[in-house]
């Protein structure tokens, strides 16, 4: 339970106290087992407490905890970042930096596309996230709760439709609101960069439109402007492969990395081409704990785990229970409950429905609390928090998935 030295300001999703995981269970302090749906949003997809990860880990806290690697360089650093130039599927030469977060690796690609571009406007879309801190949240395609009642934020940012046949909005609305915002609101030689999450995650596993995304690839190409990708959350398998951008036929000139890069432990980065990354003046980028060795241990061990044969099998499998389940659902007495399957491979989301067709988000709110006390947690999102994200570990067994789905269809049965 909450404490009340815990800040008020941080919402509780699920009101119990973790004791231990192993792959996707969980344990509380009481002693009761849940099936985790959850991932620590994203972060997981190896699952709890990864025997490799683990191990990988408990050997480099015998060699070296830290060293800031601005001052005194280590291994795991340079390491790391020369497997993410093999890992990240693009054509071209890849450069990067480590950050301790998402965030950080959102607020760290504004300064590079500033030094690179000269221009200082962003343009991103509606129903982003890109995270918590200041900057971000400018970018965040939502008010409530991360605009509320802090102020002026740091800009300019304009945003647009997000083009997807998740929400229904059309790749021709996306591209009018562009016209009309380069016809009314701003000069398109003022615009640095766009940044859009491939598959956007608290949005409600949206997946974006390929045409779009070819077209603004081009659209950018022409101008002058960089395309900054955020796979913070679709990343690392979480779609099947190894990142969603590739399923859009584009490559971004900047990729925003975190979550599940490093099996739990708090990492993020910046990576694409050099001379984006070479833009800053030396001492420009960095951090304290930017790429500390513990969690550049974790990474190193996750990417070799992390193999085109495991993602394409494991993403497979996950992706096949779900379908599965939710067509039984809709040919069922479920049926008026469930409205769209959104999102691409094994990065699902479940849109609820109410009794008046509108968005499900009291539906959701009790399905929440009926499936924690059956034994599975589940994550919401969307704009009206009406979707159920699903974020297994993609390591999860089969048995432990189908379980999992028997408690949401018996928790949503009760909810109705």
């Amino acid at each position: 339970m909450q404490a009340t030295h815990v800040s008020q300001s941080l919402a509780i999703v699920h009101p119990i106290s973790l004791s231990h995981g192993r792959n996707a269970e969980v344990w509380d302090t009481q002693g009761k087992r849940y099936i985790d749906f959850v991932g620590g949003i994203g972060v997981l997809n190896l699952g709890h407490c990864h025997p490799r990860i683990v191990e990988a880990v408990r050997e480099q806290a015998g060699r070296l905890t830290h060293s800031a690697f601005n001052a005194l360089p280590h291994e795991g650093y340079s390491q790391l970042l020369a497997a993410l130039a093999r890992f990240v599927p693009v054509s071209y030469p890849l450069s990067g930096m480590l950050t301790n977060s998402g965030a950080e690796a959102t607020e760290n690609a504004l300064k590079i596309v500033r030094a690179a571009t000269g221009r200082s406007a962003v343009i991103a879309f509606d129903g982003g996230f890109h995270g918590r801190t200041l900057a971000a949240l400018n970018l965040n395609g939502k008010v409530a709760p991360y605009k509320q009642k802090v102020g002026s934020l740091p800009g300019p940012v304009y945003h647009l439709p997000y083009p997807s046949v998740d929400n229904g909005v059309s790749v021709e609305v996306a591209r009018a609101a562009m016209e009309r915002l380069f016809s009314v609101e701003i000069d398109v030689e003022e615009v640095g960069c766009f940044i859009l999450e491939a598959v956007q995650g608290e949005g409600g596993f949206q997946a974006l439109d390929a045409g779009f995304a070819q077209y603004l690839r081009c659209f950018c190409d022409e101008r002058g402007i960089l395309l900054i990708v955020d796979e913070i959350q679709s990343g690392f398998g979480r779609t099947g492969q190894r990142f969603a951008f590739s399923r859009l036929g584009i490559e971004p000139d900047l990729l925003l990395l975190g979550k599940s890069i490093a099996g739990g432990l708090p990492l993020g980065a910046v990576v694409g081409r050099q001379h984006l990354l070479d833009a800053l003046p030396k001492g420009g980028l960095g951090g304290t704990y930017s790429g500390n060795p513990l969690a550049c241990a974790a990474a190193l061990a996750s990417l070799e785990l992390m193999n085109d044969a495991n993602l394409a099998t494991w993403g497979e499998r996950q992706e096949q229970c779900i379908l599965r389940h939710y067509q039984a659902w809709q040919d069922s007495e479920l049926a008026p409950a469930l409205a769209r399957l959104t999102g691409v491979g094994a990065m699902r989301g479940i849109e609820l429905r109410a009794v008046d067709g509108g968005p499900g988000s009291e539906r959701l709110a009790r399905l929440l609390a009926a499936a924690r006390e059956a034994g599975l947690l589940l994550m919401p999102s969307g704009k009206y928090r009406h979707i159920i994200r699903l974020l297994a570990p993609l390591t999860a067994e089969e048995e432990i998935l189908d379980a999992g789905m028997a408690i949401f269809r018996r928790s949503l049965q009760a909810s109705l």
